[in-house]
């Protein structure tokens, strides 16, 4: 050690810190400084005028406009609906970029959705961050968020399509469409502000309706920076792109055979996309045929089939119910990839991307022995 720095240790317990505001009176300190604070801002809220602005307001001003983050929304129906769509996993990947922020949910490195909130979707979009920096990001409670969305009470629209479709009466219309007294056609009154002061800071959420305001502070987490799932775009084996609603009543079809596994295929001649599943209680196929009216984008290079956990292609069936279309795309290396188009007031567009690892088949078990025995 040191011959400095062993000086400096013997002699510590000769000269011990002591604080500015002794341990016995730190409570009686802190107690009158907050009846300080509390005296002064009753007065300022009892004589309001231009005098006291600068000494109060300003301060006030300057420490929500300097924040990282701000941004402000007309309702929060549609970040409820984007966001309700990933919650199959309890925690969020947020990252906050100068276009919109991005939401990742991940299940075991299985399966991942990501719901991009455009800057477009916004009344009001500060980032107040250098260019050369890396983008503030974190983890946070996705169920914790959502439940602040809708305190002042929007729809759950899955929740009511789930409750409809467990009904024993079903009727020829699909009872997940919003009827003219949903909050949809309705609308949410209210704004919704979203603000992140600084890297470690709360997540805020302040929401106003009818003079009514609420304030919920989220805490976040040190990011894990998990990777996406790989898809390799230029690599596709096919993409077809259809109306999502198709997808919806397709998985419907193959749901009370209570499956476990489900094939998809897509082909270049006849069947051209076919969805399979069989369970417990039997099996079955839903094929889809190259016609206009169902498939507006129909590219094949080669026959690609692939087996997934129904489970977490049933996890997207959210996305399925609010989106407008569906691009269904897979790669060489088997993944799949559903990237859903949802349109929202005012002619703006999002999109949701899931991806999903499939099933690991018996030739890609072979040829992987092969390569560990050469």
């Amino acid at each position: 050690m040191d011959s400095s720095l062993l000086e400096i240790w013997q002699t510590a317990p000769g000269s011990p810190f002591l604080p500015t505001v002794g341990k016995g009176s730190q409570f009686l300190v802190g107690f009158i400084l907050l009846l300080l604070g509390l005296s002064l801002t009753g007065a300022f809220a009892l004589n309001r005028s231009f005098f006291n602005l600068p000494l109060y307001g300003v301060p006030a001003s300057l420490a929500i406009a300097y924040s990282l983050f701000r941004a402000v929304a007309s309702s929060t129906r549609q970040i409820y609906q984007l966001l309700k769509c990933i919650s199959f996993t309890p925690k969020v990947h947020v990252q906050i970029t100068p276009d919109g922020i991005r939401f990742s949910a991940d299940h075991s490195r299985v399966m991942q959705g990501v719901a991009f909130l455009d800057k477009a979707l916004f009344t009001s979009y500060t980032l107040n961050m250098p260019e050369e920096a890396d983008p503030p990001q974190f983890q946070m409670n996705l169920a914790a968020l959502l439940e602040a969305l809708q305190i002042f009470g929007a729809t759950d629209v899955a929740a009511r399509a789930a409750k409809a479709e467990s009904d024993t009466y079903h009727s020829n219309l699909r009872n997940y469409r919003p009827d003219a007294f949903s909050h949809k056609s309705l609308g949410m009154p209210g704004t919704c502000c979203i603000m992140y002061e600084e890297d470690g800071a709360p997540l805020s959420i302040i929401l106003e309706e009818s003079g009514v305001k609420t304030q919920c502070n989220m805490v976040t987490y040190t990011p894990e920076a998990p990777d996406d799932i790989p898809f390799d775009r230029q690599d596709l084996s096919f993409k077809i792109i259809m109306q999502a609603r198709w997808l919806l009543d397709a998985l419907s079809e193959l749901a009370p055979m209570a499956p476990i596994r489900i094939a998809i295929a897509a082909s270049p001649s006849a069947p051209y996309l076919s969805l399979s599943s069989g369970g417990g209680l039997g099996s079955a196929t839903v094929d889809f045929s190259s016609g206009r009216d169902l498939l507006d984008t129909f590219s094949v290079r080669e026959r690609w089939v692939q087996s997934f956990k129904f489970d977490f292609i049933k996890s997207a069936t959210e996305a399925m119910r609010i989106a407008n279309k569906v691009s269904f795309r897979g790669d060489g290396q088997g993944v799949l990839s559903l990237q859903f188009m949802v349109e929202v007031e005012g002619g703006t567009v999002s999109f949701l991307d899931f991806r999903f690892v499939p099933y690991v088949t018996q030739e890609d078990e072979e040829t992987e022995s092969e390569e560990e025995d050469n």
